[in-house]
C-alpha cells in the first residue's frame, strides 16, 4: 500500500467502553500544503489514459480513466480484509477490526478496513494475512472467503481488488497484539462488535478507548468534526450487515 505520515489527534479521557484501540503517536497533524497539476511522466503510482469505446448504440465515444501503475503480474492490484475475531470461551461478542489513518487525497481521516498492495508472487490471501498482521498485529489462522475481483470507483478508474475474510480464533478475553507498521507508517487500530459495526460508524453508540495510556475517547459527532469520514466499502459492508440482521 502507499505509505503515508498521519497524526495523533488529541482528546479527553473517558472511562472505558466497548471499542478498543492502539496507535502509534504521531507528532504534527498531516494535511495537504499544496495541490498541483502532475505530469505523467511525474507519476510513479498512477497514470491517465484516454479510451476510445464503441457504446451500446455503436457510437464512438471517448472516456478518461486513471489506472495503477503498480498492477502485478496476478492482476489483481490489492486486498481489502474483514478480520473476525472470535473467542474460544465466548469471552466477547464476534468482532472486527478497522483501522484510521489520513489519506491525502480527501484531506482527512478514513476509517477502512486493513487493507494493501499485493507483491509480486503473492496470492490475495498471502497479501491479505500479511497486510492484517502489518496493520493491527492481529494473525489470522485461516482463510473464511476471498471474494471475486471487485471494482471500487469504475466511473473513474480500473483498480481492483478482492476482499478477504480472515478468521481470528482466540483463546479466551480480548487481545491488543503490537501492530508491525513501516517507518513512516502511522495507522489507528480499532476493534468493534460485528453487530454494532454499522451503529459505531454512524454514531448512534460510538465510544473509543486507547489501549496506550487510555488518552483516545469520543463520540461520533465530534470525531467527524476532527476530520474523519468512513470508505464507503466499509460503509456499505455495515449497512448491509445490519440490515441483513435487522430483515430476519
Amino acid at each position: 500500500m502507499q505509505r503515508t505520515v498521519t497524526s495523533q489527534i488529541t482528546r479527553q479521557i473517558k472511562p472505558p467502553r466497548r471499542l478498543f484501540s492502539c496507535s502509534r503517536k504521531m507528532s504534527s497533524t498531516p494535511r495537504v500544503i499544496s495541490s498541483t497539476e502532475l505530469q505523467a511522466n511525474e507519476a510513479k503510482w498512477i497514470t491517465l489514459r484516454k479510451l476510445t469505446y464503441h457504446d451500446a448504440e455503436g457510437i464512438e465515444r471517448l472516456w478518461e480513466c486513471a489506472e495503477r501503475k503498480s498492477r502485478k503480474s496476478s492482476g489483481i492490484d490489492a486486498v481489502a480484509v474483514l478480520a473476525l475475531l472470535r473467542s474460544k470461551t465466548n469471552a466477547f461478542p464476534v468482532s472486527t477490526v478497522v483501522i484510521e489513518q489520513y489519506r491525502p487525497p480527501v484531506d482527512k481521516f478514513v476509517v477502512e478496513l486493513p487493507a494493501g498492495l499485493i507483491d509480486e508472487g503473492e496470492t490475495p490471501e498471502q497479501a491479505a494475512f500479511r497486510e492484517l498482521e502489518e496493520e493491527t498485529g492481529y494473525k489470522a489462522d485461516g482463510v473464511i472467503e476471498s471474494s471475486p475481483i471487485i471494482v471500487s470507483d469504475p466511473g473513474m478508474t480500473n483498480a481492483n481488488m478482492k476482499l478477504v475474510v480472515l478468521n481470528i480464533e482466540l483463546p479466551d478475553k480480548m487481545e491488543y497484539p503490537e501492530q508491525k507498521l513501516e517507518l513512516g507508517e502511522s495507522i489507528t487500530t480499532r476493534v468493534v462488535e460485528l453487530s454494532k459495526l454499522d451503529a459505531e460508524l454512524k454514531g448512534r453508540v460510538l465510544h473509543l478507548v486507547s489501549i496506550q495510556r487510555l488518552d483516545i475517547t469520543s463520540n461520533l459527532p465530534e470525531y467527524t468534526k476532527n476530520g474523519f469520514v468512513v470508505d464507503a466499502r466499509l460503509s456499505h459492508f455495515a449497512s448491509g450487515y445490519d440490515l441483513a440482521r435487522r430483515l430476519n
